[in-house]
């Protein structure tokens, strides 16, 4: 086929407080009294009665608190996928991740797992899932990764920091509700809507653009201006429209890619665990020779929320960690052919890439 057959989450629900319909959408799907519905949520929720309460457990249901100090690594999928294998006699109704772009991934990945045979980390890349996942439902917390419309989970395997980006990831099924994102903590909020911008930013100015992923990436860029420039919105209209904004940024890349922040991200974060979006925005700020315009508007972002980025993090790295991270930014191919077209070898060389971490 000369255009990719792309698939789409097949079920959304919008609305503030769309999260109490969770068990009126789940209850159908369920397969009998021993294959249970997985929990997976953000451990920062444990103890908050406010969002715990909502969910029903039935049978053998059970909710798994996720640590998100760090991003997911393929063995800790592995391990996950072994639990539910071992504790449980059949295959779970579905996989629900409640939380950031870490747990959401966490679900996709688990949910492809448990009927593809093997260690995920043999499905880092494109299309190589042969098998559907199980049913999985995605509910954000925060906005801005793009990962509940996304055909990606981003995992650090032991060789490379790479999603398992396959016709079978996308959700089911997701719930987009904006009071959920009520409580984030403004740093993490602008992270993660810079993850946004930058998706657009990296879809706009890219070589893979054409009128879909364009209109798309146009969408949510409007709207990250009105949200992080303009002072025209209530705190529940910004909500409102960043979850949307986030929508329209992760379909934005469906049919086109990201670029060079996002290549340079999974270097820092495969070699200092540093986390997409804060990874995002420290690589995004020094990339003017790429997207003038967008690191302007960035940079004039980071001012007006008084956002300081950790300086100085590859100050004290040895000759052996900068080549670690470059040999990940650059098996990330798709990304810098988006960025910089055909060529783009000559273009992003070892002593570019080096340059440019070593100001980070």
């Amino acid at each position: 086929m000369i255009y990719k057959n792309y698939p789409m989450v097949s079920r959304v629900v919008f609305g503030r407080g769309s999260f109490n319909q969770l068990d009126e959408i789940l209850s159908p799907k369920r397969k009998g009294r021993n294959a249970p519905f997985i929990f997976y949520v953000d451990d920062v929720f444990k103890g908050n009665h406010w969002l715990t309460s909502r969910i029903t457990l039935s049978y053998k249901d059970k909710i798994i608190y996720v640590p998100t100090k760090e991003e997911p690594k393929t063995s800790q999928i592995d391990q996950l996928v072994e639990d539910i294998i071992l504790e449980y006699s059949e295959l779970p109704s579905g996989i629900i991740g409640i939380g950031g772009g870490i747990v959401m991934d966490i679900a996709k990945a688990v949910s492809l797992m448990l009927t593809n045979k093997g260690n995920s980390k043999d499905y880092q890349g494109w299309d190589l899932i042969k098998q559907p996942a199980i049913y999985h439902v995605g509910v954000p917390t925060i906005s801005g990764t793009g990962a509940e419309v996304s055909r990606t989970t981003i995992l650090t395997g032991p060789e490379r920091k790479l999603g398992i980006n396959s016709d079978y990831t996308p959700f089911d099924q997701v719930i987009l509700d904006p009071e959920l994102t009520k409580d984030v903590p403004k740093d993490q909020w602008f992270y993660t809507g810079m993850d946004c911008f930058v998706h657009c930013i990296e879809s706009l100015n890219g070589t893979y653009l054409n009128a879909f992923s364009e209109s798309y990436g146009e969408k949510a860029y409007e709207l990250c201006k009105k949200i992080f420039l303009e002072d025209s919105l209530s705190k529940e209209e910004a909500q409102d429209k960043l979850m949307m904004a986030s929508w329209h940024g992760g379909m934005s890349i469906a049919y086109s890619q990201v670029g060079v922040a996002h290549a340079l991200s999974y270097g820092l974060g495969y070699l200092l665990g540093i986390k997409h979006g804060v990874g995002n925005c420290i690589v995004f700020d020094h990339l003017e020779d790429y997207y003038p315009e967008g690191v302007a508007q960035f940079k004039k972002m980071k001012a007006k929320h008084n956002i300081e980025l950790p300086q100085g993090i590859c100050a004290d790295l040895e000759d052996y960690q900068f080549d670690t991270m470059i040999d990940v930014a650059l098996s990330l191919e798709p990304l810098w052919e988006n960025a910089l077209g055909k060529n783009w070898k000559t273009i992003a060389t070892r002593e570019k890439l080096l340059s440019l971490y070593k100001k980070m």
